[in-house]
């Protein structure tokens, strides 16, 4: 009787061992190596907006596929009032104007250690035709990406573009401040 008992209590003792150990998946935190084509798909997240000092932040959503980031609803709100004087007629002229589609080629490279992809940007002229009292101003704005982009394991992307130059109707726009675009996104 009394080796039934220890023979039980052995066991006991070996289950509860065996319960505490842990496989080796379960300790490993490690995230997966990334691949340059990890950055294509569909994101949302948060986009501010920053002109003379003063922030407007924005959802946005758009997707990356083929090296090209597409942005269905662009914000040109700060654009369109760096033309439109008369804050009434601002609305008024988004409204008109509808969404703005922008599209955005990058080169994608890997890093080193597979845990991020650096998107190097060749941001081209966006050409609106902006409705203004009745009458289309061609407007035609000039971007510029100073720092790569960053797509990370935790599948966000960030980048930062600037809208450097607006010309209306073939003439620089001036007096003009930079209207900065900074995107923190999520697949």
């Amino acid at each position: 009787m009394k080796s039934l008992r220890n023979v039980g209590g052995l066991l006991l003792v070996g289950c509860l061992a065996l319960s505490f150990a842990s496989c080796s998946k379960d300790d490993d935190k490690t995230p997966a190596p990334l691949k340059v084509e990890d950055v294509n798909g569909s994101y949302t997240g948060k986009l501010i907006t920053e002109q003379n000092k003063v922030k407007s932040e924005n959802t946005i959503a758009f997707t990356a596929d083929k090296n090209v980031i597409t942005i269905a609803d662009l914000p040109v709100k700060e654009i369109v009032t760096s033309i439109v004087k008369d804050a009434k007629k601002v609305e008024t002229v988004l409204k008109d104007l509808g969404k703005v589609k922008y599209s955005l080629d990058y080169t994608a490279a890997l890093s080193a250690t597979k845990t991020s992809v650096s998107l190097t940007f060749a941001p081209k002229a966006l050409e609106i035709q902006l409705p203004v009292d009745g009458a289309k101003k061609k407007v035609v704005v000039t971007f510029a990406a100073k720092a790569a982009g960053t797509y990370a394991n935790d599948k966000t992307l960030k980048f930062v573009l600037t809208a450097e130059k607006v010309m209306v109707d073939d003439v620089v726009l001036t007096p003009y401040d930079v209207v900065t675009y900074d995107a923190s996104v999520k697949k």
